[in-house]
């Protein structure tokens, strides 16, 4: 089977769909590469994919069609031709926002969240709209839809009407390669800590967007730490890229009473990642909304404590293995840190849970699972009423 697999949405490799892309095609190369891939991308960005090249085919797609509303259009214009031209069997649309109206072969989406339904003000005016009402129509007429939670998939039935049978939950993977716990040695090597930083650190891996990210209330909850436990309160490190609303989240850190405390590392590259996770205290994660939530898993591979909200999907995929907190309730949010500074059994049980319950989530199983619904999204297809795709 040639499966046309459009990859023009990975912002440069800074988000979370380029993780699942990546994590992806990793696990189909773990498994052989049981279908013929062929990626539709942005030649920028084709560099980035340089580890699967040999085995699947590029198509370039202009640097013009990367905004939004330009990448939008092109899916609807000039990728059914592109489908045909290069024979694909079936398209895989990553990231739901760019769902395909009539591609002319079989459609799976993944869904990683429905966060324009359940936030106000998480995108700007336009992808709102898109986001609410032009993609509940497009999704309705997908065959098969893959959503990363099972509290994903609730939504995807209450937003999209899209019926229980079209969707299957796969959870995503992680690297397990590269996200495990580091030795001090390792850690002290790879990160730019000095003596100052020898009461440790939280880490909150989350580009800075406000107001869903809740780093202002964080922001608030670490203050608060400063003040009643200064000698082990750590530093704060938020490790991401700004995003829409980034200047209010650094006018609230210049204004903080502990700004010397706090980090912006900016965008964190995945090589760099679990030296944050294995030096830190603990992850703490306040989103005010996730559908998967990979930053928690990747921390608790490392043997990270993970402190996170209870919003989303994040009580589901951290299956038992964090303390979970209101995001909303700052105060909450200082308990869940207090607590777990002054006692090491607790620290010692969240990394052993955590480390179990990351073992989980591995790349081969979502990429195997995964190559299951394009058989049952072509089948469907070959025995339906109607084929739009000669078979000769």
């Amino acid at each position: 089977m040639k499966i046309g697999l459009s990859v023009s949405v990975i912002q440069r490799g800074k988000s979370g769909v380029a993780t699942y892309v990546a994590g992806l095609l990793r696990g189909l190369a773990a498994n052989g590469w049981p279908v013929e891939v062929v990626l539709f991308g942005l030649e920028d960005d084709k560099a980035w994919f340089a580890p699967w090249l040999d085995r699947c085919t590029w198509v370039g797609v202009p640097e013009k069609f990367r905004p939004a509303v330009a990448n939008i259009l092109w899916h609807q214009t000039r990728l059914p031709g592109l489908l045909r031209r290069h024979s694909c069997d079936l398209l895989h649309i990553p990231s739901y926002r760019r769902m395909v109206a009539l591609p002319g072969i079989p459609q799976v989406v993944t869904v990683h969240d429905c966060a324009p339904f359940r936030l106000q003000g998480k995108y700007d005016q336009f992808r709102m709209f898109y986001g609410r009402q032009m993609v509940t129509r497009l999704a309705r007429r997908t065959q098969e839809v893959i959503a990363v939670s099972e509290a994903t998939a609730a939504d995807v039935r209450e937003f999209f009407g899209v019926r229980a049978e079209r969707i299957t939950v796969i959870y995503n993977g992680i690297n397990h390669g590269r996200f495990f716990p580091q030795t001090p040695e390792a850690v002290r090597a790879k990160l730019p800590v000095t003596a100052a930083w020898q009461d440790g650190w939280w880490v909150y891996v989350a580009r800075l967007e406000h107001p869903g990210k809740n780093h202002l209330r964080l922001l608030e909850a670490f203050a608060q730490l400063c003040a009643e436990r200064s000698g082990d309160a750590g530093r704060l490190v938020l490790a991401g890229a700004d995003w829409h609303g980034a200047e209010v989240i650094h006018r609230a850190i210049e204004s903080s009473p502990v700004r010397e405390r706090i980090h912006c590392a900016g965008f964190v590259p995945e090589e760099d990642l679990p030296a944050w996770y294995s030096g830190a205290k603990g992850l703490i994660f306040p989103s005010l909304f996730e559908g998967f939530g990979l930053p928690p898993v990747e921390a608790m591979a490392c043997g990270c404590p993970v402190l996170c909200s209870d919003r989303g999907s994040l009580k589901e995929v951290t299956g038992g293995a964090a303390v979970l907190f209101d995001p909303e309730d700052t105060a909450g949010m200082v308990q869940a840190m207090r607590d777990l500074c002054s006692d090491p059994a607790k620290q010692a049980a969240l990394r052993a849970a955590g480390l179990a319950r990351a073992a989980v989530f591995e790349w081969s199983r979502c990429a195997s699972e995964t190559v299951e619904i394009y058989r049952r999204a072509e089948g469907n297809a070959l025995t339906g009423p109607r084929r739009n795709k000669s078979t000769g």
